[in-house]
């Protein structure tokens, strides 16, 4: 089969591999879709994490493997003893975890000791085919069609993001999004789903905020912006309620934080690349919360994603992300 596999930095290479082979609880996946995340961007152009360069200890792979964890497909002739029928439309939830360390064993596989991923330590969806366990597949419903199923995984990650806030009455909260690319449109378009009315977003680039704009309050360039007063002159010198921050850059934080009113949260959802530094000490950052939401929960088994991407609003916003 043809699958796109990452060498090294720089070196992805499309080859004629053998199919996978199937381990015990394992299924085969005609791979039908598979989003291009913004971590797969990251580990073409930087080259691999230290920890997808070794032997990951519980699949034994290394690079090169077929890189893309947002991905669906069709199951191909399961075992008689499957859940599953032979063509039945799946999406997959990525994660590789081992199911017996304390996280795991308290139900969050998303902090996992020994985390992997399918694209990094197993064979992903930038392939024809894929082997899954059977554990890891979420029957698609009728309504939702395999060209929309490959966003369930981000919009897990962001409904993941939403609901580790503890935060209700979405639709009387001032939100400040920081990123109006992939991960920030299916945050606001969650957000939306739950109530949520007043979202500013600031993002520098011209497209994104074009694309974001008719989902939101207003979306301002930062270069240009004072996004800070911004806020300010829209919640009468209150500050916002929560900002998430789906750009990963030290300037956003810095925007962020001095967005942020008396017991504001701060939620972070991006991946950053290198190591930040602010200043959390100071009047202006008292009574203010940091979280950090990384990954997601069981991917379908909270149908919240299911019920975004099921929703009028997510279907009528059906365009390339830029």
């Amino acid at each position: 089969m043809r699958a796109a596999r990452l060498h090294d930095r720089d070196d992805l290479r499309v080859e004629q591999i053998d199919e996978p082979t199937l381990k015990d609880g394992q299924v085969m996946v005609d791979i039908a879709w598979c989003g291009i995340c913004g971590s797969d961007l990251h580990e073409y152009i930087l080259g691999p994490a230290p920890a997808n360069k070794v032997p990951h200890p519980l699949t034994g792979d290394k690079p090169p493997v077929a890189m893309g964890h947002e991905f669906c497909g069709r199951v191909r002739n399961p075992s008689s003893q499957s859940g599953l029928k032979d063509g039945d439309a799946v999406m997959v939830d990525p994660r590789i975890v081992c199911r017996k360390c304390g996280p795991c064993k308290k139900g969050a596989t998303h902090a996992c000791e020994k985390m992997g991923y399918h694209g990094y330590n197993a064979g992903g969806g930038y392939a024809e085919r894929a082997a899954v366990l059977e554990t890891m597949l979420y029957k698609l419903p009728d309504n939702v069609g395999l060209d929309y199923a490959a966003v369930i995984e981000p919009l897990a990650v962001v409904v993941h993001a939403i609901k580790e806030t503890k935060l209700s009455d979405w639709g009387n909260k001032d939100i400040l999004v920081l990123g109006g690319g992939p991960i920030g449109l299916a945050l606001i378009i969650a957000l939306k789903a739950f109530g949520a009315e007043k979202i500013i977003v600031s993002e520098p680039a011209a497209g994104r905020r074009e694309q974001v704009k008719e989902f939101v309050t207003a979306a301002y360039n930062p270069m240009t912006d004072d996004v800070v007063e911004k806020c300010k002159e829209a919640t009468s010198g209150r500050g916002m309620n929560i900002v998430f921050d789906c750009a990963g850059v030290p300037a956003g934080l810095e925007v962020g934080f001095a967005a942020l009113g008396f017991e504001g949260q701060y939620m972070n959802v991006a991946v950053w690349e290198k190591p930040v530094s602010t200043k959390f000490f100071g009047g202006d950052n008292a009574n203010k919360a940091f979280r950090w939401s990384y990954l997601s929960g069981r991917l379908c088994s909270d149908t919240s994603a299911l019920r975004v991407l099921s929703s009028s609003m997510m279907k009528s916003s059906k365009k390339r992300c830029r």
